[in-house]
């Protein structure tokens, strides 16, 4: 009785304001590695593939490819794969934290989240490389997603859930806003583990979530196919409405049309100012993805939803 009396007080603390916010930290330094290396890692994934493919050739077969160019082809094939095979192995958890400038591995009090950036004052402690504030800007803005999850769904285990979740859209935030890209690693859990919570009553009734990501993926991309056919011009990839059905899946289809629109009209807004003063990047566009994210965490917390409304009871 007093083993489960104990573990009842360690886990009411944990969803407590200040073990959300904790929780919150250690996650969001986890959402540094992950935005940092997910790409890095995808881009490997695409090399491999495409030395596989020159080593292959099967796609090349209908050329009618010469002696001469088959073996320009294996040459640049093998040179692509010895290169791979020379770097460093990288996952989320290998190398260990480290410095990229001087290779200098963390020590355990350097990797504390925000307390570890401030007691290094922003540099590396060994060649004195500054470490980007958007580092502690992270890891402080995902203790307070996870702090306001607890205030809007009750201090109680369906916030670390929902902290969890708008960790989730953080990473795909940063990660897209970086690279234009929205991972099927993350997109797709996010839409199954919506589905599933909405199976196991955490969340909305299941027929909501399936109805969500149905219409949060269709509909994005019919509106998507008409612009491009009308226009003739690129809108935006798939990964947008992947996103978007993994929103529907969590929120369900009521929430989809305040959030596509907040998501606009805060996307419509950026791209102005950015155009005005010439930071739009190469092809002048801007990411739609961390907009969906922030809509989405906007529209879970004001309970623009019909089902956020019981939830809040």
């Amino acid at each position: 009785m007093m083993q489960t009396s104990s573990l009842m007080v360690w886990l009411s603390a944990l969803w407590s304001p200040w073990g959300l916010l904790l929780v919150g930290l250690c996650i969001g330094s986890f959402v540094n590695v992950l935005v940092r290396r997910l790409p890095l890692m995808m881009a490997r994934g695409w090399w491999w593939e495409a030395a596989g493919q020159l080593h292959e050739g099967q796609s090349l077969s209908e050329w009618s490819e010469t002696d001469e160019a088959r073996q320009r082809r294996l040459d640049v094939a093998k040179e692509l794969h010895d290169r791979l095979q020379g770097l460093p192995a990288l996952s989320l958890s290998r190398p260990r934290s480290h410095c990229p400038g001087c290779g200098h591995v963390l020590a355990w009090h350097e990797n504390l989240p925000v307390l570890g950036w401030l007691r290094l004052r922003g540099r590396c402690a060994a060649c004195g490389m500054a470490i980007p504030g958007r580092v502690p800007l992270v890891e402080t803005i995902t203790g307070l997603l996870y702090c306001g999850m607890g205030w809007r769904f009750g201090f109680e285990p369906a916030a670390l859930l929902w902290g969890t979740w708008a960790a989730a859209l953080l990473a795909l935030a940063l990660i897209d806003w970086d690279t234009t890209w929205l991972p099927d690693a993350l997109t797709l859990p996010l839409l199954w583990s919506g589905l599933v919570a909405a199976a196991l009553g955490w969340t909305l009734p299941l027929s909501d979530a399936l109805w969500g990501a149905v219409w949060g993926y269709g509909g994005l991309w019919a509106v998507v196919w008409v612009f491009e056919r009308v226009t003739h011009q690129e809108a935006m990839g798939a990964g947008d409405f992947k996103l978007l059905a993994a929103l529907g899946a969590w929120l369900g289809p009521v929430a989809l049309l305040p959030l596509v629109f907040t998501a606009s009209a805060l996307g419509a807004v950026v791209g102005l100012v950015m155009k005005s003063r010439g930071t739009l990047r190469e092809g002048r566009f801007v990411p739609f993805g961390p907009f969906l994210a922030f809509a989405a965490v906007v529209v879970a917390y004001g309970g623009l939803s019909d089902w956020a409304k019981g939830m809040g009871g």
